[in-house]
């Protein structure tokens, strides 16, 4: 199993937490989370977090499920849901993940799935904003959207300090 908690060592400098925003840039809303992780980004050391852009997703963000003890994802969805409506769920397995999370290369519940497999199991805050649709080719966020990106830092910047006053337990591995 992996020990998600083995880089709080001293030796390891890395906070115990990580954002990762998750969407496609070239895709209007559905890359809301991106968006949010670059006005996230200069708050990335008063957040005591790590703050990336997961882009599309991938495999290539398996290790940060190992790694973290701690994740607030940001993720559009498509939930028929008012746009820009911003909720936090806090999946403990894949099937507590919404069905109708926005498409990537691979979907979270795959990420998930996968990093459960290898034991990983952070403690996850999953930060989903509604959208209407799927736009191709369009680099801004409608502003219903775009409104949500307030809402979206305040909620990051909470859950920030209760991960970081020990008011949120890391799961067990």
């Amino acid at each position: 199993m992996v020990d998600t908690r083995a880089h709080l060592e001293a030796s390891d400098p890395r906070p115990p937490l990580v954002v990762l925003g998750i969407g496609n840039l070239l895709m209007g809303d559905e890359g809301v989370g991106v968006h949010a992780v670059q006005l996230l980004e200069p708050l990335a050391g008063p957040l005591g977090a790590d703050v990336v852009d997961g882009g599309t997703g991938g495999f290539h963000l398996l290790d940060l499920f190992c790694e973290y003890p701690y994740m607030i994802l940001i993720d559009a969805t498509l939930d028929d849901q008012n746009p820009g409506e911003v909720k936090v769920i806090e999946p403990k397995y894949a099937t507590d993940y919404p069905s109708s999370l926005s498409a990537h290369d691979i979907g979270l519940k795959d990420l998930i799935e996968s990093a459960q497999a290898l034991g990983a199991s952070p403690k996850v805050y999953l930060i989903t904003v509604s959208i209407a649709v799927i736009q191709n080719m369009v680099m801004d966020l409608s502003p219903k959207v775009e409104a949500a990106l307030g809402p979206i830092k305040t909620k990051v910047l909470e859950l920030a300090l209760k991960v970081h006053h020990g008011m949120a337990a890391p799961a067990q591995t």
